[in-house]
């Protein structure tokens, strides 16, 4: 059921990994660990396809989820390195017409740190939309923020990605979307597998199909702030309600072909979990392998700083950080070992993430979805067992 290798003294990883699939419900995963730029753990296991049960296997992809962020920041950040823009910059500066409906002294690092207050997109967006780059740049331009940006944070669920989109276009100097920038300056040059809109030619055998747990199973040992979160999710009018239901996307939608090819930075991207943990390996020792200037990587390592009215999300209404399109090491998600780690956790339990301080790059890529929205029991045990072996 299990294949794939530890390296020596990380055997108890392999032990939780196995223990997953006997005791927490898991159907198909991948998890893969970087340490200090050597992979110390690579595994994967159970079925990628709940009807035929076909195995998962060594090259099997997944949607991700909101862990597509994560990737995004990294071309963000490339980007910043390369002097293509600046994170303190208005958004504006690159992009005039976000300076729309109050929006004009948004900065990049109030965007990027979910402080801007343009988590809702009102305009109707339809499948056929977000194959037009200019029109989904048009629609979002037009959104007026729900509080007044950078006094608080609240998730930007969906609408993060198309406005990093834009932003990306109008600096780039080849104007390419996001999707094509990290396919073309971060995973080609690393030779890993994840991507912002799914190539026709990533043939679908490879892809794993997702599965929602029935409602008592993934009720099951759900704490309290998860089940506030799914009221919040429930409550008509709520922020949360509203970032998600444009477009909407149900699990189902994420197996169909047309949704994984459109590109949505904040949502739909699918890679390996070998393709995650590589990247944040990259940037966990200091991202030389994709020539990211010290300066910005200072910039990531940093502590995140809350905005005046504090880290209460106004979305999710619990406690985060976030900085440059990452969320920080804080109790709720506690990826690594100080505050200078940073990553992205995935609806249903995928997650990935840097930490700079013990030098890892972390991935976990499940099929089976939880109600977890951060720190799903599964990939804490993956967490806690490896930095055990440490």
């Amino acid at each position: 059921m299990v294949g794939g290798e530890v390296a020596p003294g990380f055997e108890p990883v392999r032990d939780v990994f196995t223990d997953n699939f006997e005791s927490r419900g898991e159907v198909g995963a991948a998890c893969c660990v970087f340490l200090d730029g050597a992979r110390v753990v690579d595994l994967w296991g159970g079925s990628r396809d709940m009807k035929a049960c076909a195995p998962w296997e060594e090259n099997t992809i997944v949607p991700v989820f909101s862990t597509t962020k994560g990737m995004s920041a990294m071309a963000l950040a490339l980007a910043n390195s390369r002097g293509y823009l600046e994170y303190d910059e208005e958004v504006s500066s690159y992009w005039p017409e976000f300076a729309q409906s109050g929006k004009a002294g948004i900065t990049v690092r109030q965007l990027l740190a979910h402080q801007a207050g343009i988590c809702v997109i009102d305009a109707p967006l339809r499948l056929r939309t977000l194959y037009d780059l200019d029109a989904v740049a048009t629609a979002v331009a037009k959104q007026k923020p729900e509080w007044e940006p950078g006094t608080r944070c609240g998730y930007h669920a969906l609408s993060l990605g198309w406005y990093e989109q834009e932003l990306l276009r109008r600096v780039d100097p080849r104007g390419r979307s996001l999707g094509r920038f990290f396919a073309d300056e971060i995973a080609r040059p690393l030779g890993v597998d994840f991507f912002i809109g799914l190539p026709p030619e990533v043939p679908g055998s490879r892809i794993a199909r997702l599965r929602s747990s029935g409602p008592l199973q993934a009720l099951k040992g759900v704490d309290s702030e998860v089940l506030r979160m799914s009221l919040s999710f429930l409550a008509p009018g709520s922020l949360m309600r509203r970032s998600v239901f444009n477009p909407f996307l149900r699990p189902s939608y994420l197996n169909r072909r047309e949704y994984l090819s459109a590109e949505m930075p904040a949502a739909n991207g699918v890679g390996e979990a070998r393709a995650i943990a590589r990247l944040y390996g990259v940037f966990a020792t200091g991202g030389q392998e994709l020539g990211i200037r010290p300066e910005t990587v200072a910039e990531l390592y940093a502590p995140a700083a809350a905005p005046p009215g504090g880290m209460r999300d106004m979305v999710l209404q619990a406690d985060f950080l976030y900085s440059l399109g990452f969320m920080k090491h804080n109790p709720p998600v506690p990826f690594g070992t100080t505050a200078r780690a940073f990553g992205m956790p995935g609806m249903g339990g995928s997650i990935g993430f840097a930490d700079p301080d013990a030098r890892v790059g972390f991935a976990y890529t499940p099929n089976m979805l939880s109600l977890w929205a951060h720190d799903d029991p599964r990939a804490r045990a993956l967490r806690e067992s490896f930095y055990g072996c440490l």
